[in-house]
């Protein structure tokens, strides 16, 4: 099987880079695979793109020689915003190419890409005409011009039809996936699938959960309001139980000056994967207070993997992925009281209860979210759309 993947780079890497890697690494074992990637510029470069973003013709003439000189099977799209555009869906099915696209965030259905603005869920646009809203508020880089030439661009293309061609749309929780059929975006339910990203490491803790860990709790992320920054630090501030705390952003700052006052939380900065996986297989719980409804968190994979249970908020894909009391606890999204209540429960339970959900953790892992068990799901959507389009013509 011949495939071609087309993924737009943001600025700055993110969740989504990294999973385009993985999975064109993991698809290479096996199959024929070449990545045409853009990337997204600053300055008047950056405006010229996103100017022509509706209809980007050099980037539609990118796309075609890439057919032309690689003769895909099959596309595999992840992100069109903005270098690329929709117009790579119509000149794949132009050229007799199926497409299928992996819905990593909320952007063909609301200009916010997050469902986030504000300190709050923003889901106004999701049974929209046109997100007039969404406009008026500028929930797209907080620019109301900006907001409004994505939200034209994605309302023409759903009048062109360009949202219909693509032939199976990848959505990487049940959750997602629901929150798709129900807009109005008006993709038919038969065209999504789910199939949730892996984690690329399989190093799990060597040893069953102890009295040595039983004050020390971790969170990994981005340091912004979306992840509950704000929740995580108010829930245990001033506790006598240990929280490390990895990463950055915008709130760096923030955490610093919790870490000034509160004695047991612990800055560690931003760390490679190779320095955050020991954290993860030695730590008694992951920390995950985030108050939006995510994609698909990498950092959960990673301590599934690790054996290790996750204390996440309520909402979105971590309810997808955290069955409380099996591999797991979960708590009202945005309540600092209740995190911290969570946490002090968490302390009073015996090892053997917590080596139960570390081993529950560890099976949701290796019955979900493999390497293998990826590969075998690509697979079988690729296999499913060319056959789907084969008969059709």
């Amino acid at each position: 099987m011949r495939i071609l993947i087309i993924h737009n780079h943001y600025q700055h890497p993110g969740g989504e880079d990294t999973v385009v890697a993985q999975e064109k690494q993991l698809l290479a074992q096996t199959e024929h695979v070449e990545l045409l990637a853009f990337h997204n510029r600053k300055g008047w470069q950056g405006m010229w793109q996103t100017f022509w973003s509706p209809w980007n013709i050099w980037a539609g003439q990118r796309v075609r020689r890439a057919i032309k000189r690689y003769k895909p099977d099959i596309i595999h799209i992840h992100n069109l915003h903005y270098a690329v555009g929709p117009i790579a869906i119509r000149i794949a099915k132009r050229q007799g190419v199926p497409v299928v696209m992996t819905l990593h965030n909320y952007r063909l259905i609301c200009p916010s890409a997050t469902l986030f603005f504000n300190g709050e869920l923003f889901i106004n646009s999701l049974q929209a005409r046109f997100p007039w809203r969404a406009v008026r508020l500028g929930v797209h880089s907080h620019s109301r011009l900006k907001t409004f030439w994505l939200a034209l661009t994605i309302w023409l293309h759903k009048k062109w039809g360009t949202w219909q061609m693509t032939d199976r749309y990848i959505t990487l929780t049940d959750f997602a996936k629901q929150l798709f059929i129900d807009s109005s975006l008006g993709v038919p339910a038969e065209k999504y699938v789910t199939k949730p990203n892996f984690a690329a490491t399989d190093e799990r803790r060597d040893h069953p959960m102890d009295q040595s860990e039983t004050d020390h709790f971790l969170f990994i992320g981005r340091l912004t309001e979306e992840k509950g920054i704000n929740i995580l630090l108010k829930a245990f501030a001033g506790m006598d139980f240990r929280l490390q705390v990895v990463g950055d952003g915008p709130l760096r700052n923030t955490v610093m000056d919790a870490v000034r006052t509160s004695p047991n939380i612990t800055y560690l900065g931003a760390l490679e994967r190779a320095a955050i996986t020991p954290l993860l297989t030695s730590c008694t719980a992951l920390i995950f207070p985030s108050i939006w409804y995510e994609g698909m968190p990498m950092t959960l994979l990673d301590a599934f993997a690790a054996g290790t249970p996750v204390i996440a908020s309520d909402l979105g894909a971590m309810r997808s992925m955290v069955n409380d009391g099996q591999n797991g606890w979960l708590f009202a999204p945005g309540d600092a009281q209740a995190l911290r209540e969570k946490a002090k429960l968490w302390l009073d339970t015996d090892n053997a209860y917590r080596q139960h959900l570390g081993n529950g953790a560890r099976l949701s892992y290796k019955l979900l979210y493999t390497a293998k068990r990826n590969q075998l799901l690509l697979a079988a959507i690729y296999g499913a759309v060319i056959e789907s389009h084969r008969r059709g013509k």
